[in-house]
């Protein structure tokens, strides 16, 4: 947890208009990561999440992906990726995505009724792309367990817990902007 602490809060900060912006690798892809920061979130995870009741592990493109790969692989579950264009294939469930940072469209495909699920992604903020994911899982029928975010920032996540309480929703760091710097708050 240290290790993945001390990397947000020696990330570079930019300012996009009035509204300072962290830069890391698990939320930006950028600078390089470090194996060993994606080893400690892939092992924090690993612990977080009854893996007993989860059938599918589900992450959003794009940084969803280097976090939820290492996890398929370490649980033996499989990973859909929650993918911004349509693929057209049977099934494909359109999700409407609007949230403080974009506005635009979802695809979920290949996620059955009854499954059991987990929803891994690198930030949540407003709450709106997981918001939006709910939704689209629920029309498939399958159940979310568990939805786990390395980073918290804002109250997306706290509004997600009151108007969802039977999904555990968690994070593993959270975090607030003060000014160019990275404040961890937990």
């Amino acid at each position: 947890m240290q290790r993945l602490r001390s990397s947000l809060q020696n990330a570079p900060v930019i300012w996009k208009g009035d509204y300072p912006y962290f830069i890391h690798p698990l939320t930006d892809g950028v600078p390089r990561l470090d194996p060993e920061v994606l080893s400690a979130v892939t092992d924090l995870c690993l612990e977080a999440i009854d893996w007993n009741n989860v059938d599918l592990i589900i992450g959003i493109e794009a940084m969803g992906l280097p976090l939820t790969a290492p996890l398929s692989i370490s649980s033996g579950k499989p990973l859909v990726v929650v993918r911004k264009r349509s693929y057209g294939l049977e099934g494909e469930v359109v999700i409407d995505q609007s949230t403080g940072y974009s506005k635009g469209e979802m695809f979920l495909n290949d996620v059955k009724s009854g499954e059991r699920v987990v929803i891994v992604d690198d930030v949540l903020s407003t709450g709106g792309t997981i918001r939006a994911i709910i939704k689209g899982i629920e029309k498939t029928g399958a159940e979310i367990m568990h939805i786990i975010t390395v980073v918290e920032k804002g109250s997306g996540l706290k509004l997600l817990q009151t108007d969802y309480p039977n999904i555990k929703i968690e994070s593993l760091v959270r975090l607030e902007m003060d000014g160019a710097k990275v404040v961890i708050l937990d």
